[in-house]
């Protein structure tokens, strides 16, 4: 009795409720791998500067690529399947696939993880293995999480109430950053290594257990004669969604590149989410220089510390808000708010300039936040192309983990033009190279190699006023150009909702083709 009663309460759980804790399990371990991995290796392993560069090279060419490799390896059947006995695959079947996914790659995903903080090879080649074993596994947990986004639900309401689930736990899952900070210390490291471990045992047993309750949900549809568990949840409908009988040639690779070219809201929007990719990760890489040039004489070290932390939860915690927005004004009508809204607020802060250090300290975490907050929105949106992609292209079943695998093909390269371009924009404007001084970097990391003395005190009111203008005049450019392809996009309102019926007939048409045979 004592063991049925634990039991009776998780099977208890909403859908919604166990797909979001997935969020949960991902969150608590890359978030203190962002932090850590580099300091890491330089402060500890004591890399050196060739294989550590020699390693990031490697992974950012492994990063761009597995995307749309592992999605076209597990989806690449689903485009058109040939039907072996007169039944072809199911929606439940494809959702069950993708669950036993996650239930190998999530426990395989935390491994990984542990194997960046025990020394068990040359830090150069432990550095490369670990970095892709890591990268590998996270893409496959990513992909095949946000691929049942459009597989448990179809209506946008079903899917805002996944997603809601999934920033609630992401920002629980964050407050790992907070808790990483009581145990980080280079000189005796196994603190931080047992944290390390428990957090790594703490997902891989959240994997396990979150993929077996979501996968008896799913099978329980197939007992259910009305209205299914997952139905009630906005996802699946209690009957099974079977393919017609008719044998359809195989697509190869470039025939499926071809569809999505000829995919115009497909094309817009990997352009306009370039520059939203480009966008969060300039933050990224730019949020202690700002705090460091434009506030550090009006925030403490702590303070700055405490900004930096809660810029990690605090998209989360904002999506909360702007979700329920999106089930009622839609996702297409929120997202261009926003880049008004980053338009209106940049354009302020140039008007007002550089002495309002409080202005400067609310611009700059908004900013940050607005901007990680919309990147979580787009994926609501992929999942809407991804009913488009079924419907223009007459496809047996949606091929959602390869239709994100292929956005983030065309959008990681944003990854690396933040730096590069924001790095360059500084020399251009105040020319000062950052590379000729000890650089600033995120609290739990710190520069690699000792570099040269900063510049002349002299050159710090050109380096502040250089900091400002980047500030304020990148997000107006990403502002301006995103509100441009953003108009382009025509996936939404009417023919959103046109979409959406036909692939609600689709299945349908499909079910009534099984029982007339």
């Amino acid at each position: 009795m004592g063991l049925a009663r634990p039991q009776a309460w998780l099977s208890g759980l909403p859908t919604a409720m166990v797909y979001g804790s997935l969020a949960l399990f991902t969150t608590i371990l890359h978030n203190v791998f962002l932090l850590y991995y580099v300091d890491t290796f330089v402060s500890v392993y004591k890399i050196n500067k060739i294989s550590f560069w020699v390693g990031e090279t490697v992974f950012l060419l492994w990063n761009s690529f597995n995307d749309p490799l592992f999605g076209w390896l597990s989806d690449r059947h689903f485009l058109s399947s040939r039907p072996r006995t007169g039944t072809g695959l199911s929606s439940r079947a494809v959702v069950l696939t993708r669950v036993q996914a996650l239930g190998w790659h999530g426990p395989l995903l935390a491994l990984s993880f542990l194997a960046f903080w025990v020394p068990w090879a040359p830090a150069g080649l432990q550095f490369l293995l670990c970095l892709c074993l890591y990268d590998g596994f996270l893409t496959l947990v990513d992909l095949h999480h946000h691929a049942l986004l459009a597989d448990l639900a179809l209506s946008a309401h079903g899917r805002t109430h996944l997603n809601f689930y999934c920033s609630l736990f992401s920002a629980a899952g964050s407050l790992s950053v907070f808790a990483s900070y009581a145990f980080w210390n280079k000189e005796d490291f196994s603190s931080f290594r047992a944290f390390c471990v428990a957090l790594a045992a703490g997902s891989g047993l959240g994997f396990l257990g979150a993929t077996q309750l979501l996968r008896r949900r799913v099978e329980a549809t197939r007992k259910d004669s009305g209205c299914s568990a997952l139905a009630m949840d906005g996802g699946l409908n209690g009957k099974e969604l079977l393919v017609g009988a008719e044998e359809v040639g195989s697509i190869t690779l470039g025939q499926y590149l071809r569809q999505l070219a000829r995919h115009q809201n497909f094309l817009w929007f990997v352009g306009m989410d370039l520059v939203q990719v480009f966008h969060c990760h300039f933050n990224s890489n730019f949020f202690p220089l700002f705090l460091e040039h434009l506030l550090s004489d009006h925030i403490s070290r702590s303070t700055g510390s405490f900004l930096l932390g809660i810029s990690y939860v605090a998209p989360h915690l904002n999506n909360l808000y702007f979700l329920p927005l999106c089930r009622r004004w839609g996702v297409y009508a929120v997202v261009r708010a926003l880049f008004l809204l980053k338009l209106g607020l940049s354009l302020l802060m140039l008007l007002a300039g550089p002495e309002h250090p409080g202005l400067l300290c609310i611009f700059i975490a908004s900013n940050r936040v607005f901007t990680e907050g919309t990147c979580k929105l787009l994926t609501l949106v992929v999942t809407d192309l991804v009913d488009e992609d079924l419907v223009l292209n007459h496809r047996q079943q949606a091929a959602s983990a390869l239709l994100f695998g292929m956005v983030a093909l065309v959008t990681k390269p944003g990854q690396t033009f933040a730096p590069l371009l924001g790095t360059w924009l500084l020399c251009f404007y105040t020319g000062h190279d950052l590379f000729q001084q000890p650089t600033v970097t995120p609290v739990g990391s710190t520069q690699p190699w000792p570099e040269p003395p900063a510049p002349a005190p002299a050159q710090a009111p050109m380096l502040r006023q250089g900091c400002f203008y980047l500030l304020v005049l990148v997000p107006i450019t990403c502002a301006l150009l995103q509100l441009f392809t953003w108009s382009q996009f025509t996936l939404h309102g009417r023919r959103l909702h046109m979409v959406k019926a036909q692939r609600q007939n689709l299945a349908q048409a499909q079910t009534l083709d099984i029982k007339t045979v």
